[in-house]
């Protein structure tokens, strides 16, 4: 009378095991390099960082000085470093925040990525910003955010605009919440702080969801991290958890 719930119960525990080991194996494997905003550092991103490599990713979390030299400059100084630590893996995939999305969008018009897996941008200005538009010509602004941060702009001049539109996994997460009302008055409609809405989607992309979370903080929301490990193992977001 019990061996067959006997026999179930071992067959149902060997199921599980064999499941959780083959995912744990394939992220072993597999590379995520962080690409953290401009004016801002890998500190930024180090929380995200501890939570990826808890699934056992290899995390590359790279810091860079994003107001000393133009995007175009930046993507090239980044990738020559970064190019000798991932020509080997297997997969690679990135998390980027803000502008880090625009350089590895810049890197990748010019320069092919085998190995590259999927893309998740936090917040980025694929259409460019209005702030930049409004500020971009100020002192104070160009001493804060340098070259890179005049080329974030929606007119003529905007680099995000003159790129191509993505041709990998690609998945936004955008946040609808600002702790800058200043900035959000040179923003038409809902907005992050920094971006709207509308400009964070590229022409092309896998999936989007929008948080309730601010630009400055969105990489280091429960939320966002949540997703993040979700787009990078399925290649979409999961819509019961916002």
């Amino acid at each position: 009378m019990l061996l067959m719930p006997i026999l179930i119960l071992i067959a149902c525990n060997t199921f599980c095991h064999s499941n959780y080991h083959t995912s744990g194996s394939v992220i072993k494997h597999e590379t995520v390099v962080l690409l953290h905003g401009l004016a801002r550092s890998s500190w930024s991103m180090d929380k995200m960082e501890k939570e990826l490599k808890q699934e056992g990713y290899r995390v590359l979390n790279i810091d860079y000085p994003s107001t000393s030299a133009p995007i175009e400059k930046l993507a090239e100084q980044i990738f020559q470093t970064l190019e000798p630590q991932i020509k080997n893996e297997q997969t690679v995939h990135f998390v980027t925040h803000s502008m880090g999305g625009i350089i590895l969008r810049q890197y990748l018009k010019e320069h092919e990525l085998p190995n590259l897996g999927r893309v998740v941008m936090l917040a980025p200005p694929s259409r460019g910003s209005e702030v930049t538009d409004k500020l971009g010509n100020i002192f104070l602004y160009q001493w804060i955010n340098g070259p890179a941060g005049n080329q974030l702009g929606t007119g003529t001049n905007s680099l995000p605009l003159r790129l191509k539109a993505p041709d990998f996994e690609l998945g936004i997460i955008a946040g609808d919440r600002t702790i800058n009302p200043i900035l959000s008055m040179l923003i038409p409609g809902p907005d992050d702080g920094k971006v709207a809405l509308a400009r964070v989607k590229p022409a092309t992309y896998s999936d989007y969801i929008k948080l309730h979370a601010t630009h400055t903080c969105t990489m280091r929301n429960k939320n966002t991290i949540a997703q993040t490990k979700h787009f990078l193992l399925h290649g979409k977001f999961n819509p019961k958890e916002k």
